[in-house]
């Protein structure tokens, strides 16, 4: 998870109590303050920050540096402290340089851009790569907060936002706690294949290339699902194109982030799925289109051990692949029955893609 500050100095005086109270029940991990007599209030479940200093803090001091000597010296001083920040304002190459070298030299470093560019971002992370501190990124708002968690891939190790309320608090716990949760996948046998002649389908054209043991889970049952393949293997007489899965007809549901499911007819740019690899390793990714379009489908039945039925009815086509145990690819006009493939199987039965425990049969 990401660590979160959460700054107090710009909050107002009759939220403070509540924010303070919302760091501490949400478990971030710091309070940043100017004043060590609140700082002093606050249990040692949270850490303690404090920009300038005070004789006796025991807490993390952060002091503001604006050139290589001031960082020079803040080195020398802290010696092996482990409670010791600087503070940097990136407005300029002099001062991103700086940010960089602080990065590197110190267990924690507080950077505040003055630009929206996540650019300098990206270039202070790169530096400080290998460092052992802890990099903070200061947050105008929570959106900006959402971004900065995912530049690079990683994002800075924490950020710092100066809330308006509690509840913002809470919205960016709940944010730096959203995981993408590795899944358990099952081993399906196919029963059947059945053509059916003309439907239409819908190939998931993603913002992202997939891996090659890697696709999205589809189904016609909300029961389970199968790993439909991205076409990130070659393919005669067309190129590969590895942001995209022909998934599947457009009644079939697709699994996404919190156990959620969307009917892959509702689809659009700026939804998001999961992809899955062939060990249950999950990511959320962004759809950047989806395509319906009408072409001969094929169904295949399967069933898992314990005897619950899987179906899923996709594009009658050789390229169109699902993935098997270990990533393998199977073409599925070349299925036959006794086949192996990976799929997911869920307990709960859907409303509107939400999880529900109500009696519901699907054949």
């Amino acid at each position: 998870m990401t660590l979160a500050w959460i700054d107090l100095r710009t909050v107002a005086p009759h939220h403070v109590e509540g924010v303070v109270d919302a760091a501490i029940h949400s478990r971030l991990h710091g309070i940043v303050s100017d004043d060590p007599a609140v700082l002093a209030t606050l249990p040692p479940t949270i850490a303690n920050i404090l920009v300038g200093a005070a004789e006796g803090f025991t807490g993390i001091t952060t002091t503001v540096i604006a050139d290589q000597a001031e960082l020079d010296a803040l080195v020398l001083a802290a010696g092996d402290r482990e409670n010791v920040a600087a503070w940097v304002d990136v407005h300029d190459d002099r001062t991103l340089q700086l940010a960089c070298a602080a990065a590197v030299a110190l267990p924690y470093s507080v950077v505040r851009f003055a630009d929206p560019t996540k650019i300098p971002l990206e270039i202070v992370l790169a530096s400080a790569d290998r460092a052992p501190g802890k990099l903070f990124t200061v947050c105008g708002d929570l959106e900006e907060a959402s971004i900065v968690v995912d530049v690079l891939e990683r994002g800075s190790e924490g950020v710092l936002l100066a809330p308006k309320d509690a509840t913002e608090v809470f919205a960016l716990s709940r944010m730096l706690e959203a995981t993408s949760p590795k899944l358990e996948l099952a081993t399906l046998v196919v029963d059947r294949i059945e053509h059916h002649g003309l439907g239409d389908r819908v190939c998931v054209d993603t913002c992202t290339h997939f891996e090659e043991d890697e696709g999205i889970l589809v189904g016609s049952f909300s029961t389970g699902f199968l790993l439909s393949c991205s076409e990130t293997h070659p393919l005669p007489y067309m190129p590969t194109r590895p942001f995209r899965v022909n998934a599947g007809a457009l009644h079939s549901y697709v699994l996404g982030p919190e156990n959620r499911t969307n009917y892959l007819s509702e689809l659009h740019s700026g939804s998001t799925v999961l992809a899955v690899n062939s060990e249950g390793r999950t990511r959320r990714v962004v759809v950047g289109r989806s395509k319906l379009e009408s072409r001969p489908l094929l169904s295949i039945t399967a069933h898992s051990v314990d005897g619950i039925e899987i179906s899923l009815t996709v594009q009658d086509d050789w390229h169109v692949r699902l993935l098997g145990p270990g990533g393998k690819v199977r073409n599925v006009t070349e299925l036959q029955r006794g086949d192996e493939l990976l799929g997911y199987l869920a307990t709960d039965q859907r409303h509107v893609g939400i999880p529900i425990g109500e009696f519901c049969k699907e054949q």
